[in-house]
């Protein structure tokens, strides 16, 4: 088979006169079109990831503002609970204070009008038996009484401890003592009492007698203040105040010992 070399070399030719055109034409405006559409790819890609990177940054930063919030609406939630019920304690703890206030108040009171209406219906009594006593003993009391009552206040007088004489003495540094009774003593009583007087406090000493109808029976001899007493009156108050401590002490404690009168004595007024 012969071989046209004109042939092939025109077909060559005009292959690559085609070769050319089309990269002259078309191959050339076709890459170009796929740069710039590449391009575009790329640059709405980028645009895409930094978007991307925009909603990932706002979405952690609300992630972030959540939890914030979360954590914020917890401890809120917590202290007002915390709050509410140490408010809710406090509330009742004021309530029950107040409710043992109100009960010790309700029992001191009943107490106190308990000792009250006690010590009111021991004094009454104290008083009906005082009063008929001083009543009895003054349609009792007489003469002849009397002077022996002068005569136990003189023994008093002279039996008086150092300490008392001394104070007596001191209290009738003025030069005057004072004897009342419920009765005039006698004449012989009443020399007795101012020698006995005389005797045991000093010759210079005015004695001075005044009537005391209170006293029931019996003498009160006193000087500034300082007394010497024996009478029934005396023997009565005594009797009232044991019998009002006794009544005072029964009603605080049933169950405390009875206290026992003292004995007279040379006393202050």
């Amino acid at each position: 088979m012969l071989i046209d070399w004109f042939t092939v070399c025109a077909q060559a030719l005009n292959f690559l006169i085609l070769v050319w055109l089309l990269r002259r034409y078309l191959y050339r405006p076709v890459l170009a079109a796929i740069d710039a559409r590449e391009k575009k790819v790329t640059a709405r890609i980028k645009d895409a990831e930094t978007q991307e990177t925009k909603a990932q940054a706002s979405s952690e930063e609300l992630r972030k503002r959540n939890e914030a919030f979360d954590r914020e609406r917890d401890g809120l939630m917590r202290k007002t609970t915390e709050d509410c019920t140490a408010e809710r304690q406090r509330i009742i703890e004021t309530a029950r204070q107040d409710a043992a206030l109100l009960r010790v108040k309700l029992t001191q009171s009943l107490a106190s009008e308990r000792e009250e209406l006690g010590r009111q219906l021991s004094v009454r009594a104290q008083a009906e038996v005082f009063a008929l006593s001083r009543k009895a003993l003054s349609e009792l009391a007489g003469a002849s009484l009397e002077d022996q009552m002068v005569d136990v206040l003189i023994e008093r007088l002279r039996a008086m401890l150092d300490e008392q004489k001394q104070e007596l003495v001191r209290a009738t540094a003025a030069g005057v003592v004072l004897v009342r009774g419920a009765h005039d003593p006698s004449e012989a009583g009443r020399t007795k009492l101012e020698a006995a007087i005389h005797e045991c406090l000093g010759v210079n000493i005015v004695v001075r007698f005044e009537t005391a109808p209170e006293l029931v029976c019996g003498f009160e001899l006193s000087a500034d203040g300082v007394k010497l007493a024996w009478s029934v009156a005396d023997y009565l108050s005594t009797l009232a105040q044991d019998t009002a401590a006794l009544a005072s002490e029964l009603t605080a404690a049933p169950s405390a010992p009875p206290v026992p009168a003292p004995a007279e004595a040379a006393h202050a007024d």
